[in-house]
């Protein structure tokens, strides 16, 4: 037996993965941990990244980093419309990624390369790689759930369901329970076209591949990894939670403010509730209000993500009312940006108030904390009736922000017996999501699944003429 793993260490020592993350936080942070996953498996790693959101190469030393010039405008870097900002790079991705991969596929001093492994929501790289006939997996960084909602798109569209009308939010979309209209996933865009384009590439080009990776575990999304294996022909590999293998701060694109550590040191155990909206989302001033209102009226102890620029139009904190924070006397922190996974790992948090990315639902399943639910776009709010509906560890916010509404929220969860409960089955999740990395669990038999699929992919020689 260990003749033979070692024979296969020693397969995987000469196989090199490129890895090409979308340049978004919440993208750029699983993909880089999958990297080191596989890095530990024994495979040489090769990052490909835009120079748009780059992370710092030298927090891994272990790879190698490729940036290519994806030549965004400054306005359209800035633009807030993330439909067209996720086209555009799509679009101005294409000729520089084919040229820095065709470079890497003819540099015989390095090992042959085994596979390219791409966000799915890079549409275009699997003509690329199948024009230079190189294999290609994605990587989707969302959950199995949302992604059966896109893979409907086609027949939502077709049954009336989208574009989504005001009349008909609270309808259930029978063929999908348990969700509601409300919660099929939209962005705002200038352009709703281009959005059905984007997923659908999203879909086709993980259906062309050559497997799909997942950042979910089978107890958690079992019935939706089984539909997927069903409507796909290509191998499925759940192989999360990937932070439970290798934390995401040093991909950081934001600075994290340590202070808020000390601060919940000196907190009572399960006190605090932890409130961000992650890197992406805006709301509107009249909503922070609510927020600020809710929370110093809950009487709970909380720490505050406020990120420059959360709210539309606004540097930071100019929409407090003044003697707002002495008024709250110490029982708030407020930062710009915190050490997420440290924050819902310490023993003074008690809930958080999240806008329910994949990542952050993750994590705070992962540490046993209850959820107040706050989607904002996109899968957040298939993401969100999960959480409240289906595995029932968390409340949704819902219909509108107002303080009355938000304080009874955080008392049925941080106070009232139905909180209990909630926690209850969170810590069951927990439980669950630590068994299925141990040997033999779900996602560690994945694992093994995963590095032997992509051994036994052809390893690939180049041809440059």
């Amino acid at each position: 037996m260990e003749n033979q793993t070692n024979t296969e260490m020693h397969q995987r020592k000469g196989r090199r993965l490129v890895l090409f993350p979308f340049p978004f936080q919440g993208h750029i942070n699983p993909m880089l941990q999958l990297a080191n996953i596989l890095h530990s498996q024994g495979f040489s790693i090769t990052i490909i990244h835009t120079n748009f959101n780059s992370p710092n190469p030298s927090n891994y030393p272990h790879f190698a980093f490729h940036f290519i010039p994806e030549n965004l405008s400054e306005s359209e870097a800035s633009t807030t419309d993330l439909a067209v900002l996720v086209q555009l790079l799509n679009t101005k991705c294409v000729e520089p990624f084919h040229d820095c991969l065709t470079k890497l596929l003819s540099d015989v001093e390095e090992e042959p390369v085994a596979c390219l492994i791409s966000d799915a929501i890079f549409s275009f790289t699997k003509a690329v790689a199948e024009n230079l006939k190189l294999p290609m997996m994605v990587l989707r960084t969302g959950g199995a759930s949302s992604f059966v909602v896109f893979t409907a798109f086609p027949f939502l569209r077709e049954r009336g369901y989208l574009p989504i009308q005001d009349s008909i939010l609270e309808e259930p979309v029978v063929e999908l329970p348990p969700l509601k209209v409300k919660d099929l996933p939209t962005i705002n865009s200038r352009s709703p076209e281009t959005i059905y384009e984007l997923i659908n590439g999203m879909v086709d080009g993980a259906r062309a591949s050559s497997g799909v990776i997942w950042n979910t575990f089978q107890d958690l999304e079992q019935s939706a990894l089984a539909n997927l294996g069903q409507q796909f022909s290509v191998p499925m590999f759940p192989i999360g939670p990937f932070h439970k293998c290798f934390p995401a701060s040093s991909s950081s694109l934001l600075t994290q403010d340590q202070s808020c550590i000390s601060w919940l040191e000196k907190q009572s155990p399960k006190s605090v509730i932890y409130v961000s909206f992650g890197s992406l989302a805006a709301i509107k001033e009249n909503e922070f209000l609510e927020i600020a209102w809710g929370l110093a009226n809950s009487k709970q102890p909380f720490l505050w993500v406020v990120r420059p620029g959360l709210t539309n139009g606004l540097e930071w904190l100019e929409p407090l009312p003044s003697g707002f924070l002495e008024m709250i006397d110490g029982r708030g922190h407020i930062v710009k940006w915190a050490p997420q996974q440290e924050v819902l790992a310490h023993p003074a948090v008690g809930a958080f108030w999240t806008h329910n990315g994949w990542n952050s639902t993750l994590e705070s399943i992962c540490e046993g904390v209850p959820m107040i639910c706050m989607p904002c776009f996109t899968d957040q709010s298939v993401n969100a009736r999960y959480v409240s509906d289906v595995w029932k560890v968390g409340l949704q916010l819902e219909n509108g922000l107002d303080r009355e509404k938000i304080e009874r929220t955080i008392r049925r969860l941080m106070v009232d017996k139905e909180g209990e409960e909630i926690r209850g089955r969170i810590l069951c999740l927990k439980e669950k999501a630590n068994i299925c990395l141990r040997q033999g669990g779900s996602s560690s038999e994945s694992m093994d699944s995963l590095v032997s699929h992509i051994l036994s992919i052809e390893t690939f020689t180049f041809n440059a003429h």
